[in-house]
């Protein structure tokens, strides 16, 4: 169905309630239309029902798409027996169009979003960026709204929370795709191409929504496999491939330095920049690199002034809990806390301290933190095949579940507090926490 003003006058259909789908009807019944709301997953609070009756939204099920014609509005990750004239990145976009007025940047990707992001605030601090994450809506340093997740919805609630703050920028994170309100789009990399909408579907064709946005900032290997399609409004970066790439990388636990090449590079403006200039940052391994490149590119692209990159990615370091460096009398801890940790992060994370002296890895978290869960059987195979002199510990309801997966000598300390504990009493130098968990959610020490 082609969308006109006219059709978002009729029946609309808002497909998927737990996934943002509460705002996306609250937000259309402002509109002169018939609302309907599908509670798919069956997860809708009391409140939440109460919510959409006074707002005049009709709950229906499935029986619904047969006896009514409607525009159906449901996620990219959706597996219906029936057409989506809307996925919900589209709904924001059509519920925004005419409200924001600033620059936006929007990030998908599998890995580094979050990261890349509050990079980027950094770049765009006086321009008193609004981001969202999901680490929450930030703004001047005030955390607006904690307990948010990064559905399309959320760029709603986040611009109606931030927009009496004057921002003069919206940098925002979100899943799977874009919206096609901002001027630059970023993609940080396929990582991991998972599959969704029951196998259907893969990640990779979800996140090509963000180049619905003016220009794209895109991992170069990414864009190699999947979207030269999008040739006219691409910039790459890439370690050695892109028209932003590093060279003379020097890493450090604290600090890492490298000079960045741009070649070809296009911006909002029209222009083709070619420039080189050095870079010093947290950067301590290659996929943290790969970020800061992200940063680069997406800035430049935006017209950001080469002094501004220099200057904010100075003044970054490091997220808590996403590879954060802590000194506890003698034990280094580097922390990796994140509710999206899969597999490759798990490979990566080893892969930046397996060179250090004296280590010991702890392994944990819970389930029920994404969408996405782990891949037991993988990554039991990544932590069996350590060094032994690698220390392993496990720890939580993940670390019970794999524990006997996996042959090598290990231990398991049901807190992780005490796990952390444990590797410092037995006089680890090094310790890396791996940790699937939402920062806020993780009391310890």
């Amino acid at each position: 169905m082609r969308i006109t003003d006219e059709n978002m006058r009729g029946k609309i259909l808002i497909v998927d309630t737990t996934h943002g789908g509460v705002k996306l009807a609250t937000e259309f019944s402002k509109l002169n239309c018939e609302v309907y709301a599908w509670d798919i997953y069956h997860t809708l609070s009391e409140e939440q029902k109460k919510q959409l009756q006074m707002n005049d939204v009709k709950l229906v099920d499935e029986g619904f798409l047969g006896g009514n014609k409607a525009l159906v509005v449901a996620p990219i990750h959706s597996n219906l027996n029936c057409p989506v004239d809307m996925t919900h990145h589209d709904a924001v976009a059509y519920l925004l169009k005419e409200e924001i007025k600033i620059p936006m940047i929007e990030v998908t990707g599998v890995k580094g979003k979050t990261t890349v992001v509050h990079m980027l605030r950094e770049i765009f601090k006086d321009s008193n960026p609004l981001i969202l994450t999901s680490l929450g809506v930030e703004i001047r340093d005030k955390l607006l709204e904690r307990n948010i997740s990064i559905t399309p919805a959320s760029i709603i609630t986040t611009w109606e929370l931030g927009q009496k703050y004057n921002p003069g920028i919206f940098i925002l994170e979100t899943s799977l795709g874009g919206t096609g309100l901002a001027q630059v789009g970023v993609l940080t990399n396929i990582a991991e191409d998972y599959s969704i909408a029951s196998g259907t579907k893969t990640a990779s064709q979800a996140k090509e929504q963000i180049f619905k946005d003016e220009l794209v900032a895109c991992d170069y290997d990414s864009y190699q496999k999947y979207y030269t399609q999008h040739e006219k409004k691409t910039n790459t970066f890439g370690l050695t491939e892109g028209n932003v790439k590093a060279r003379d990388i020097k890493y450090g636990l604290t600090e890492t330095s490298f000079r960045v090449e741009v070649q070809g590079l296009k911006t909002v403006f029209g222009e083709i920049l070619d420039d080189s200039f050095s870079i010093r940052t947290f950067a301590p391994a290659p996929y943290h690199v790969e970020n800061v490149l992200s940063a680069i590119c997406a800035s430049l692209t935006c017209g950001r002034s080469v002094e501004s990159v220099k200057s904010g990615l100075e003044n970054f370091h490091g997220l808590k809990g996403r590879t954060t460096i802590k000194h506890v009398g003698n034990t280094t801890l580097i922390e990796e806390i994140n509710p999206g940790i899969n597999v490759t992060a798990v490979k990566r994370a080893i892969g930046m301290v397996e060179h250090l002296p004296r280590i010991a890895v702890i392994f944990g978290g819970q389930y029920g933190v994404t969408c996405e869960e782990i891949d037991e059987e993988s990554v039991s195979r990544v932590l069996d095949e350590l060094e032994l002199d690698i220390g392993l510990i496990l720890t939580d309801e993940l670390g019970a579940s794999v524990k006997d997966r996996i042959t090598r000598n290990l231990n398991y300390l049901e807190e992780c507090n005490d796990a952390v504990e444990y590797a410092r009493a037995k006089g680890y130098r090094n310790v890396l926490l791996i940790y699937r968990s939402n920062l806020l959610d993780l009391e310890y020490r």
